[in-house]
């Protein structure tokens, strides 16, 4: 059974990239990473990694201070409502939406990224042709990485 305010990372993967909270996406995700980094129990899963960057970029969030909050042990509505509060930018629900919707559907976007995804793909399911952005694959990555069958 998943325990989301500790979860283990080493016995299953955060939530997908997918989920979100408040209209974001990642952010769920985020908050996971951060729980088990606090915790202990990230295994291979690092907090304020490249993706979760994307978020703390387009929201103006500072990861320690967002860290801080997660290990005061606030739900994720409260976070939720910490991040609204502290965004360093007017950001609208619509805009939050489109932020969302383009990383749901953003695809590696330069040789060296590209290369990676294409490595991954041939490791991982070479027979998949449905695998295409960056999410397909880090769902693909977490579902494999822990038993499943591409």
């Amino acid at each position: 059974m998943t325990n989301y305010s500790s979860p283990d990372l080493t016995q299953q993967p955060p939530r997908s990239p997918r989920v979100r909270l408040g209209g974001f996406a990642i952010l769920p995700r985020v908050i996971d990473k951060c729980r088990a980094v606090l915790a202990g129990t990230n295994g291979d899963y690092n907090y304020a990694c490249a993706l979760d960057q994307h978020f703390f970029t387009f929201t103006k969030i500072d990861p320690e201070a967002m860290k801080a909050e997660i290990a005061a042990g606030k739900g994720d509505g409260e976070i939720l409502a910490w991040v609204m509060e502290n965004l360093g930018r007017d950001l609208s629900l619509p805009d939050i939406l489109a932020w969302s919707a383009y990383h749901q559907s953003r695809s590696p976007d330069n040789p060296t990224y590209r290369a990676k995804f294409n490595k991954m793909h041939e490791t991982l399911a070479p027979d998949r042709t449905d695998i295409v952005t960056s999410f397909d694959m880090l769902d693909l990555d977490d579902y494999v990485s822990f038993g499943g069958k591409a």
